[in-house]
């Protein structure tokens, strides 16, 4: 694999999409084939890192990031007051498409993400090259015939910790780490690594405590009967030991969509692909994005 190292990201950009900014970057040479990341919740584009996006320009991508409503540099809602719905999120990784002048494009999404990846490749099919898929269900925790998140994570949503004190750095860095810690696998969290990305995307964020806004979020019909009309190369990435949708629901996901690709990572949980399996992840999403 090339030296990622070299890839520097471009500057980040706000560009105005339907009624909304959105803030993104991008990696790697704009006549490459464009990967298009879609985070999860509460998630700004940091927690895409720079040497994952790197990695894959190395590998002859053009990788886009970006900020969602009311994370990073984009357009925050009051908070516990969000006005748009999880379509609108839908809209919005098509019109960040249309307004950075991209025709088709691969789309990875995470969590929340892998749900607008689906919904955008059951109705956006003209807009995607592939899909790949991490972290994420056909139905979410509470399909019967799915297996259910962990006991551990049951009680902690029906005992939940008190809200950050979102205008301190360090009260927020310390309840994202509390929820990697909560969502982790067998791979142990590194302290260091995540202090460094809540921190970065507290510094970028004018009102760091709009991105709790996305748990209020409704809207957005499930598309699973609809998930076997996907045409396009689909990857499936998921930790084996996921503690919100344990592989169960990743092998439905393999399954329901023709002739999708599943790879376990093996040893992580509900979260962002961390360092210690990017030699497997980077590999698979350049194969699927070929």
């Amino acid at each position: 694999m090339a030296d990622f190292e070299r890839v520097e990201p471009e500057a980040e950009r706000v560009v105005r999409v339907g009624a909304v900014s959105l803030c993104a970057q991008a990696f790697g040479d704009r006549a490459d084939p464009a990967i298009l990341l879609i985070g999860g919740a509460e998630a700004s584009m940091d927690w895409w890192e720079d040497d994952l996006c790197a990695r894959l320009a190395a590998a002859g991508r053009y990788v886009i990031r970006y900020d969602s409503r009311d994370t990073g540099r984009s357009t925050t809602y009051p908070v516990g007051a969000p006005a748009y719905s999880m379509d609108d999120l839908l809209a919005d990784a098509v019109g960040l498409l249309d307004a950075l002048g991209l025709g088709p494009a691969h789309v990875v999404g995470v969590s929340m993400g892998g749900w607008l990846a689906q919904s955008l490749a059951v109705g956006h099919p003209d807009r995607l090259s592939s899909l790949t898929l991490a972290s994420t269900s056909p139905g979410g925790p509470d399909s019967p015939d799915l297996p259910p998140m962990s006991e551990k994570l049951v009680r902690l949503f029906q005992e939940p910790q008190p809200s950050p004190d979102w205008s301190d750095r360090e009260s927020v860095i310390a309840h994202f780490l509390a929820g990697e810690r909560a969502f982790a696998g067998a791979i142990p969290v590194d302290e260091r690594r995540i202090r460094r990305i809540a921190g970065r995307a507290f510094d970028r964020s004018p009102v760091p405590a709009a991105a709790a806004n996305h748990w209020m979020i409704e809207g957005g019909e499930s598309i699973r009967p609809r998930l076997g009309e996907i045409d396009v190369p689909t990857l499936v990435l998921h930790g084996t030991d996921d503690p919100l949708f344990p592989i169960g629901h990743a092998e439905a996901l393999a399954r329901e969509v023709r002739d999708a690709k599943l790879v376990p990572l093996h040893g992580m949980g509900h979260q962002m692909p961390p360092p210690e399996v990017w030699d497997t992840v980077v590999p698979a999403i350049v194969a699927n994005t070929a």
